[in-house]
């Protein structure tokens, strides 16, 4: 489903996982992955990226709407408790974004604090509106957090689906890449901030998202699946 790979002072954590959507195991297993990577004492970046056309289409809704069901607004809380995880881990992260990034996807990668994306194929979306799923205010706040005001509005209103050179115009990615090049560009970002002190990077990000990470930790539910 995913591993951990090592390169110089950069942890690259792999998505195996086909289109990586999020479910219970999908996300237990990223925790935990990122448990270890935290627990490294060395300085140290995080990488995360996908696999072939996929960084992550989102959440499994077949598995919400089936063996999941029972535990919806949990599962989504713990969801969003993953964004405030990311975006406020005590080390740069940076998303690979090697294929398409849709609905849960998109926002999982907004939590990191850089985004370089593949410029030959995929697209960064949020298609709530036409699949008539409301956001969540967590979801809502990682989104609206991390992207210049203009094209959060388009984003949310729009379900447009951003190639890569409108996501760089947009302010939703900082590079592109071709897709020969997206890891090893990621990588290199990383490797530049790798030394960063953790305390200080988390209390700065911490700080820096207050009023974002209220949000994200509160888990109150908003709309159910079939509204």
């Amino acid at each position: 489903m995913l591993d951990i790979e090592r390169n110089g002072d950069v942890q690259i954590l792999h998505l195996r996982n086909g289109e990586n959507r999020f479910n219970r195991s999908s996300l237990d297993a990223i925790n935990g992955a990122l448990d270890e990577i935290e627990s490294a004492d060395d300085p140290t970046a995080l990488v995360v990226t996908g696999e072939g056309k996929f960084f992550s289409n989102g959440l499994d809704l077949d598995w919400l709407t089936g063996d999941g069901a029972g535990e919806v607004d949990t599962f989504l809380a713990d969801f969003e408790g993953l964004f405030a995880r990311v975006l406020t881990f005590p080390m740069i992260t940076v998303g690979a974004l090697n294929g398409h990034v849709f609905a849960g996807g998109a926002m999982f990668s907004m939590a990191m604090d850089f985004r370089v994306m593949r410029s030959d194929r995929g697209f960064w979306c949020l298609p709530e509106v036409d699949l008539g799923m409301p956001l969540r205010p967590g979801m809502n706040a990682i989104v609206k957090g991390r992207l210049p005001k203009a094209t959060f509005h388009q984003a949310i209103v729009t379900g447009k689906r951003f190639n890569a050179e409108e996501a760089l115009a947009g302010g939703i990615v900082d590079s592109t890449a071709t897709e020969a090049d997206v890891l090893p560009k990621a990588i290199e970002l990383a490797q530049t901030y790798a030394g960063k002190n953790r305390a200080s990077l988390r209390a700065l990000k911490e700080e820096g998202y207050k009023n974002e990470l209220v949000i994200l930790r509160a888990g109150a539910p908003h709309a159910t699946l079939t509204d």
